[in-house]
């Protein structure tokens, strides 16, 4: 029985978006689950990027792309996911998000509001028409509500002529379940 966990939702919008041959973003690599999907779904002729602060967290993604020869397929860079734009140079048919802190990693080490909002305008700017950005917003415990709370109040001031913003809830979840976000460029 499918547990219905927030990556899993979001996989199922990117697997419904994402084509072979195009170029992706994954802002926040972790351990590696958005990148292997993301190296799957754009094929032999497409790109991914993936960012992570962590040389943990690349190391386990590169490992993950490894095991399913897609390694080819990635370009693994340590840098924060606020520097995209230094990096990414083309158009992008999508970007996906986890913020909070590497699971199975260090806590104290969590992405912050100033540099996530950052992130997701740079990404925004990268995105082409009809792309698709990703955002799964963890809060509480260990990663307080500030960054949830930001990035929320930002979504909400985006143009609604230039993007459709989806923000779902698990609503009968106890303990400050994630949330799942979704932008569509117009």
């Amino acid at each position: 029985m499918k547990k219905y966990q927030i990556t899993e939702w979001c996989h199922h919008f990117i697997k419904n978006h994402v084509k072979e041959g195009e170029t992706c973003v994954d802002a926040t690599a972790g351990n590696g689950n958005d990148t292997l999907l993301l190296a799957e779904l754009v094929g032999e002729k497409g790109k991914v990027y993936a960012f992570d602060i962590q040389e943990q967290a690349l190391r386990r993604t590169k490992e993950r792309l490894e095991e399913k020869k897609l390694d080819s397929r990635a370009e693994l860079i340590l840098q924060s996911h606020e520097e995209i734009g230094e990096i990414v140079k083309e158009e992008v048919s999508c970007i996906v998000f986890n913020f909070g802190y590497l699971p199975g990693g260090d806590h104290s080490l969590s992405t912050k509001k100033e540099s996530s909002i950052k992130a997701i305008e740079t990404g925004l700017s990268l995105l082409k028409k009809g792309g698709l950005m990703s955002l799964c917003i963890y809060s509480g415990g260990d990663s307080g509500f500030e960054e949830k709370d930001g990035i929320l109040q930002y979504l909400r001031t985006l143009d609604s002529k230039k993007y459709l913003v989806i923000v779902s809830e698990y609503y009968n979840r106890p303990n400050n379940p994630p949330i799942p976000a979704m932008i569509i460029k117009l």
